[in-house]
């Protein structure tokens, strides 16, 4: 009996081994089809296409808009995607083109007599405004240090000053960059609060007429040329009409040449710049007063971000978002070469593309995951993230339901690396699920090597992290395989020198080796895997400013 009672209770253990083995295996074997699905050819096809010139830089409003999202809604179609958006694929973002002309030189009025900066040469201004003429007229600066606010560093560069109808001139950066100081802000470590967008935000919640921001190539961790392309261009904006925004009439940066000009007219010279890194500074008029204007054509209309979905096969109204800007520079100021197409093959069609590779290893899948897959294609990151912004603010999903962001913005274009690095540090717990699959690929999670540059705020992501979702934002690792250790950091410098915001940013299938782009996207879909299956939603850590 013993004997039979043992042989009978050992078949439903065996086979039911057997049938759990045989699911583990199915499972790896459907994953690995699934990540089998991305390849560097793939990805290197949708890449040409998007960067080609025939795309016109995918400026939003202009053809190369109407041909990008047209393609975009044709890929996820035929990749199987549902529309994210009822029956439709896309999400009309309301906007606001804005076309300035600048005149070319600000006049400058001391006490010892008068002089011209020059326009593009040494500063550049554009407005937010829609009114036809913005100007400055005998607008008199005051000096305001970082033009920060926060109280919960204890500093407020606007203390006691006076800058309603006037011009402030501030630093680029935190407090605690320049000078090298750990203890003021996050050191070297930028917060938003050393964001250009912070500055002139705060500039006109403080009544300011004018916000000059002093341009220094390591604090902006870009080159001024990067800031000339803003030079009588044409910017967009959400359509705000109906609510109500500060606004200053002027905006924009100098040269610190430029700087140097208006401190030594004022009887001042670069010590009073350290100065503002020290607790305790206080600003200070500097007897000065600009004149300039600044012509303006307005055109409001609507760009659109492109969005498609795999519902959840256990928790359809749960989310994760996926999330790479299609746009880049459109046509704009020729080159040396007298190239004027900025195609932006790096940034971003690569990511764009990346987003079809992701979707199609979704679509890999045996089951579909239990939370809904989203695949968001934004519009207008180049002008301010305004896209993003759109959606966070007028989201098609509840933002209170999606868990977790998962955004990209340039791929790896140099070759496979042992590590990847994730932007902002200590930010959500999605940099753990992202250490843990990088484990199982033998690679390692680095962080940014330049935290000052504030690149976690210069992304989609930043948007969904202002609303609360945990946002993932990585760069591409610098550890090349097969490689010297410096050939990484080379590429890096070269991609900012000399192709970020430049037309040179082409497609080359010469020298481009994509195994890294597709290395990392292997891990971007495990990582977004990992939580749509996942019982607990990822979480914000301690330490994180958007915990709250």
């Amino acid at each position: 009996m013993k004997f039979f009672s043992l042989k009978k209770n050992w078949l439903p253990v065996a086979v039911a081994s057997l049938l759990v083995t045989a699911c583990n295996n199915e499972t790896e074997l459907n994953d690995a089809e699934a990540l089998n699905a991305m390849t560097a050819d793939s990805l290197a096809h949708h890449i040409a296409i998007l960067a080609s010139d025939d795309f016109q830089g995918r400026k939003p409003f202009t053809e190369g808009e109407t041909k990008t999202i047209q393609y975009l809604e044709a890929q996820f179609r035929a990749a199987g995607l549902e529309p994210g958006n009822g029956d439709s694929y896309l999400q009309e973002v309301p906007m606001v083109s804005i076309t300035t002309e600048a005149a070319p030189a600000m006049l400058v009025n001391t006490k010892a007599g008068q002089f011209s900066l020059k326009g593009f040469d040494e500063y550049v201004i554009w407005t937010d405004k829609t009114d036809s003429e913005v100007m400055l007229d005998q607008s008199e600066v005051v000096f305001a240090g970082y033009g920060v606010v926060a109280p919960e560093y204890n500093w407020n560069d606007y203390e006691g000053l006076d800058v309603k109808g006037k011009v402030v001139m501030v630093l680029v950066n935190d407090p605690g960059f320049a000078g090298g100081d750990s203890t003021l802000f996050k050191g070297k470590t930028m917060t938003y609060y050393g964001r250009w967008t912070y500055k002139f935000e705060e500039a006109a919640r403080q009544g300011a007429r004018g916000c000059l921001i002093v341009h220094e190539t390591a604090g902006a961790s870009y080159p001024f040329t990067v800031v000339q392309n803003n030079w009588n261009g044409t910017r967009l904006r959400l359509d705000n009409r109906g609510k109500e925004e500060s606004l200053c009439d002027v905006i924009g940066w100098v040269s610190t040449p430029a700087a140097e000009k208006l401190l030594k007219a004022a009887g001042k010279d670069k010590s009073l710049l350290a100065a503002a890194d020290n607790r305790g500074f206080k600003g200070e008029a500097l007897g000065i007063r600009l004149s300039t204007s600044i012509q303006v054509k307005t055109n409001y209309s609507k760009s659109h971000n492109v969005v498609a979905k795999i519902t959840g096969s256990k928790k359809p109204d749960e989310y994760v978002i996926y999330t790479a800007h299609w746009d880049h520079l459109g046509i704009a100021k020729p080159d040396e070469k007298g190239d004027s197409i900025y195609n932006g093959a790096l940034d971003n069609a690569s990511a764009t593309a990346g987003l079809f590779e992701i979707a199609r290893a979704f679509k890999k899948l045996n089951k579909a995951p239990e939370r809904s897959i989203l695949l968001l294609a934004v519009t207008a990151e180049e002008q301010g993230l305004w896209g993003s912004a759109w959606y966070a603010q007028n989201p098609i999903y509840p933002i209170k339901n999606t868990v977790a962001n998962i955004n990209m913005d340039v791929l790896n274009w140099y070759g496979a690396t042992r590590d990847i690095i994730v932007v902002g540090q200590g930010q959500s717990e999605l940099e753990d699920i992202l250490a843990d699959a990088a484990k199982e690929d033998n690679r390692v999670v680095a962080f940014e090597p330049h935290p000052e540059a504030g690149f976690y705020y210069r992304s989609d992501h930043f948007n969904f992290a202002k609303v609360g979702v945990p946002a993932l934002y990585t760069e591409s690792g610098i550890d090349v395989i097969g490689k010297d250790a410096d050939y990484g950091k080379t590429k890096n410098a070269e991609y900012t020198s000399a192709l970020y915001h430049r037309p040179a940013d082409e497609y080359n299938p010469e020298s481009w080796d994509l195994s890294g782009a597709v290395a990392d996207l292997k891990l971007f879909f495990k990582v977004g895997l990992r939580v749509a299956n996942a019982e607990k939603k990822p979480e914000w850590k301690a330490g994180s400013e958007f915990k709250k």
